[in-house]
Parts: C-alpha cells; sequence; structure tokens
C-alpha cells in the first residue's frame, strides 16, 4: 500500500512549517518554508495548503509558530494569534478544531511550552494519518468490484495528512482489485480534479481518467460507474454534507441513476452543533476565479461571476458516511447520534469553515 502512497502536503522541520504549494501543481512540486504564523494563515486563505483535514493540521502547526513569537508576551497575544489564524478560512470544521484543540493543551507548569504544543500537533497529524488509513479499509469494503468510481475535487494525500479520506478508499479498493476505473471531476473553478486528484493518482500509479464536472450524469447514464466516493468540509448532526461545489449536482444524478454515493470524512469534521446543512456557512470567493482560467481571462468583459465554493447535499441522497468511528449507512439524526457522543463531537468542532 506504501506504493499508493507517496505524497506528504504538510511537513514540521526544525526551521519551521514546510507547505508543498498546492497552487503550482502539477507544472512545478514547490515547498514553501513558513516560520511565523501569519504567513501560515495566509497560505491557508490563499490556497497554498487547502482541503479540510490539511487545513487543520497545518492550523495546529501555525499555532506552534504563534507560541514561539506570542506567550513570551502572555497568554492573550498567543490566543489572539489563534484567532488571526481561525479567521483564515469560513467552510471547513477542521481549522477551529485544530486550533480549539491546540488551545485545550494545557501550559501551565510547562518548562517549554512550545515543545508541549508541537507535541500536541504532530499528534493531530498522526491521528489524521491513521483515520485515513481506518477509513479506507472500512470504505474499500463496501464496494463488490471490480467497479468503476467516480471522485470530485481533491480528497487524498494532498488534502490531508496522507493516505487521504475518500481518495484513501480508492487506494485501498484499487489495491483490493475492487477498482477497475478511476474517473476524476476537473472540479472548476479551481480545477483541483484535473491539477490535482489526476497528479496525485498517477504519481502513485494508479491510472485515472479526467472528465469536465457537466460529464458526469451521462457518464453514470451509460453505466461506467457504480459509486460516487467524495470527501466533506462538515457533516452536521442529521446527515447533510458540506463539500466542494457541485457535490450536490453529482448526488442527484447518482440517485436518479442508481449509482451508489459515498461520503468519507474523519470525526472531526462532523459538527454535531449544527442540526442540518441549512446551518453551515459556505464561502463565497472573488468572481474573477469563475471569469479566468489560469490567471487568464475567458469569460466577455462585461459578465459578472457567481462563485460559491461549496454546496449542501441532503442526507437523504447520500448512501453511507465512512468516518473512522465507523459507518452510518442512510444517514439520520438517530444514526448520528448513535455513533457520535453529541458533547464529546461538539467540543471537538469548530463553529466555521473552509
Amino acid at each position: 500500500m506504501q506504493s499508493h502512497d507517496s505524497v506528504r502536503p504538510v511537513r514540521w522541520s526544525a526551521e519551521g512549517l514546510r507547505l508543498l504549494d498546492q497552487r503550482r501543481l502539477p507544472d512545478e512540486e514547490v515547498e514553501r518554508l513558513y516560520t511565523d504564523y501569519r504567513g501560515v494563515a495566509q497560505a491557508i486563505e490563499q490556497m497554498v495548503v487547502r482541503g479540510a483535514p490539511a487545513i487543520g493540521i497545518a492550523a495546529a502547526y501555525g499555532a506552534v509558530l504563534a507560541a514561539r513569537d506570542c506567550l513570551p508576551r502572555g497568554r492573550a497575544a498567543w490566543e489572539q494569534a489563534l484567532d488571526h489564524l481561525n479567521a483564515a478560512r469560513p467552510t471547513a470544521v477542521n481549522l477551529a478544531w485544530a486550533l480549539r484543540r491546540m488551545a485545550a493543551v494545557p501550559l501551565v507548569g510547562e518548562t517549554d511550552p512550545v515543545a508541549r504544543l508541537l507535541a500536541e500537533a504532530d499528534v493531530i497529524a498522526e491521528e489524521d494519518l491513521a483515520a485515513n488509513r481506518r477509513m479506507g479499509a472500512l470504505g474499500a469494503e463496501l464496494i463488490k468490484g471490480p467497479v468503476g468510481v467516480l471522485t470530485h475535487c481533491n480528497t487524498g494525500s494532498l488534502a490531508t495528512g496522507g493516505f487521504g479520506t475518500a481518495l484513501g478508499v480508492i487506494r485501498q479498493a484499487w489495491a483490493d482489485g475492487r477498482v477497475s476505473t478511476v474517473y476524476a471531476d476537473e472540479t472548476r473553478p479551481w480545477l483541483q480534479g484535473a491539477r490535482l486528484t489526476a497528479w496525485e493518482l498517477l504519481r502513485d500509479g494508479i491510472p485515472v481518467t479526467l472528465l469536465a464536472d457537466s460529464a458526469a450524469p451521462l457518464l453514470m447514464q451509460q453505466g461506467a460507474v457504480q459509486w460516487v466516493i467524495v470527501g466533506a468540509d462538515r457533516v452536521t448532526a442529521n446527515g447533510d454534507v458540506a463539500n466542494k461545489i457541485g457535490t450536490y449536482g453529482l448526488a442527484v444524478a447518482a440517485r436518479y441513476h442508481g449509482v451508489g454515493f459515498m461520503v468519507v470524512a474523519p470525526s472531526s469534521t462532523v459538527d454535531m452543533s449544527l442540526p442540518d446543512g441549512q446551518a453551515i456557512p459556505i464561502e463565497h470567493r472573488n468572481a474573477d476565479e469563475v471569469l479566468a482560467v489560469g490567471g487568464h481571462r475567458v469569460a466577455a468583459e462585461g459578465a459578472g461571476g457567481w462563485n460559491p465554493v461549496f454546496d449542501v447535499t441532503p442526507a437523504e441522497l447520500v448512501d453511507v458516511l465512512v468516518t473512522e468511528r465507523g459507518v452510518v449507512h442512510r444517514p439520520d439524526a438517530k444514526g448520528m447520534a448513535a455513533l457520535f457522543d453529541r458533547d464529546k463531537v461538539r467540543h471537538r468542532s469548530g463553529q466555521i469553515d473552509q
């Protein structure tokens, strides 16, 4: 399985935090070094690092850098720095979750609080990788192959601490011989499927076929795929799912064509404090991202743009939710409550998103 898992987008070194600049892929592999928390916040905002779990891990290490700078001036200064990190993106719940976890680390009496915080950030990264491998195994068991699968955006090693969520399931299922063909939506407007998912799979020796987002329903109609497998940026208490824009349309098409729809997300992405998807804040980005491709304007001058980053898929369109804690078939409020202890999940979940 290691041959299908070679990418790591977030890496701590003695000099500071190193992030693989995902804006430059697939043309260049550029690793950037960050030595202060403001730079990490900017990297999250500008999508140097993206994907809910990877954002959370980067933020945890950003909190370590903030401690270096701010703790000598007192805890209040450090907490202000955490607020700055927290404001970087508004939809991936893992950002706030990771920062809350870092803020909860007991530092009173610590002779080296920065080292204590670094140890906690390392644990967050290690736990994410372990959770991804667990989800990969659980999700792959549900696939009676060999079948064709379709994924959207990037949910692999680039979006996590390694292995991936939805792409982790695909990796494991490919290794097990349960997947015959992998299709990936190009994922406009940032083209994460074309630039990142395709690059990542090919680098790890897994063939992939790319398609325009709007071609996915035809692919289903022709019987080429039996599962759509996606990640999530937030899952609410009733099982509604916020994910990259275009996910909702895939779920509707999958249900119409009798194709399975699987959501794969760690428990840190589950926000039991929100009753349903209507309560999820949806980030909107600059309209220029829709009006241009790769910095080159393609739309007619004078045209406006609408650029929501995420949409919400109602729980009734989800066939199965896979987490490291277990699997929820046809998720609803009852099924979610059975798997997730409300009080424990609430204190681990953030109140904002990627």
